[in-house]
């Protein structure tokens, strides 16, 4: 009998199919790696009632494939939030339902992306939306940024570079809103003169608003989307960070031509089931859990800004922001966090270093530190111990 042998795909593989070494996320006993929220904000009780609502309501149409957009009754929440919050004004025929935010920034980088474009980030961006961007070929270029975001000068010259290049330059992509990772919020007058440069250089601006509503100081500021009444604006947002990340819920707002191309990366309709849930509880619920939700993040927040100031003194510098749910920490040029950053995960303490939002791999000597799952005295133990764990290892000195 002739022995079997097992098939092999190597010659099959798309071209810009990586091998991923994506995995379970681990947890160090001390996690400030990943944004997870705290799970006691979490409305599990709430929503199950609410979805039990909806369901007696609406069940019978889960028998039907839904609108490739979504949910029709969450769409128009949408639409009326976006009006009031950000004075976004579109319908809900204008908006689309994704599976979280991610999808919704993987269909426009498909729709509008050919190997060798460039696209414009800050110096730092998420690294799940860098990794999508380079997955498709993209050639990304980071601008300099300061406490009030990107950099007018700044914008314009690497603009300028990729057009002596004669290269095309397909978008520019920000997190205007307390920035992963940086944490900063644009000031209007920057996002006034950002979308002048970008219009005068006929580029689309894909504004990422995921954050937007983990305000817990100051006063908000309006969306760039609201200053444009060109269709030069896309804009995305998140169910995510004020509802729970695992209901993996998010929204596209584009002209009616690029939707129409995007929507067709699109594998399916988002959960209709957790769109449900989402729309029953949040009709009646929306700002009072919002407002809970930021409470308690503010006492997190402040928590790590204070030991990070009792551990760390002079050593680094730190942000603090305003919202959302990331500090960078820098250290002295030539700490390498990137080097130590397994060594301090084996020890306890769990951070991402700055290599990994930059499109050139700068910031080993940076950090993000994540502030919104553990509860105040575990932020509090955590920081004492990433500085001890540095001292053992001669990092702070």
């Amino acid at each position: 009998m002739t022995e079997a042998r097992s098939f092999s795909y190597s010659n099959l593989f798309a071209s810009n199919a990586p091998i991923s070494t994506r995995s379970e996320n681990p947890h160090a006993k001390y996690d400030f790696a990943v944004a997870y929220p705290d799970p006691d904000t979490l409305p599990l009780n709430e929503l199950i009632d609410s979805l039990r609502t909806a369901i007696d309501r609406e069940g019978r149409d889960l028998a039907y494939y839904p609108s490739p957009a979504g949910l029709p009754s969450l769409r128009q929440l949408v639409s009326e939030k976006l009006l009031r919050d950000r004075a976004i004004d579109v319908s809900a025929d204008e908006i689309v339902l994704t599976s979280g935010s991610g999808e919704a920034i993987l269909m426009l980088i498909q729709a509008l992306t050919n190997p060798g474009d460039v696209v414009l980030t800050e110096e730092y961006v998420y690294s799940g939306t860098l990794r999508q961007m380079k997955l498709f070929g993209s050639d990304v270029r980071s601008v300099s940024c300061d406490e009030e975001g990107l950099i007018p000068d700044a914008l314009e010259s690497v603009i300028s570079k990729a057009e002596s290049e004669n290269k095309t330059i397909k978008y520019l992509y920000t997190i205007p809103s307390f920035q992963n990772p940086l944490g900063w919020t644009m000031s209007l007058d920057r996002r006034k003169k950002i979308l002048g440069i970008t219009r005068e250089h006929g580029i689309p601006i894909l504004e990422d608003d995921c954050y937007v509503d983990l305000r817990f100081e100051g006063d908000p500021i309006t969306s760039i989307h609201s200053l444009d009444d060109t269709g030069q604006v896309m804009y995305v947002g998140s169910f995510s960070k004020i509802v729970a990340p695992g209901m993996r819920l998010g929204y596209l707002v584009a002209p009616q031509e690029v939707r129409e191309r995007a929507i067709s990366f699109k594998a399916g309709a988002a959960n209709q089931f957790a769109a449900l849930a989402v729309q029953e509880y949040l009709g009646s619920n929306l700002y009072s859990h919002i407002d809970d939700h930021n409470q308690a993040l503010r006492i997190k927040r402040d928590a790590m800004v204070s030991a990070l100031g009792e551990n760390f003194g002079s050593a680094a510098e730190w942000t603090n922001p305003q919202g959302g749910l990331y500090i960078w920490m820098t250290m002295p040029a030539g700490t390498d966090l990137a080097a130590f950053q397994q060594q301090a995960f084996n020890e306890g303490v769990g951070y991402q270093n700055g290599t990994m939002f930059s499109p050139e791999g700068n910031g080993a000597n940076c950090a993000r530190l994540c502030f919104g799952h553990p509860d105040p005295t575990t932020i509090t133990d955590g920081i004492t111990e990433l500085a001890h764990i540095m001292e053992r290892h001669g990092i702070l000195k």
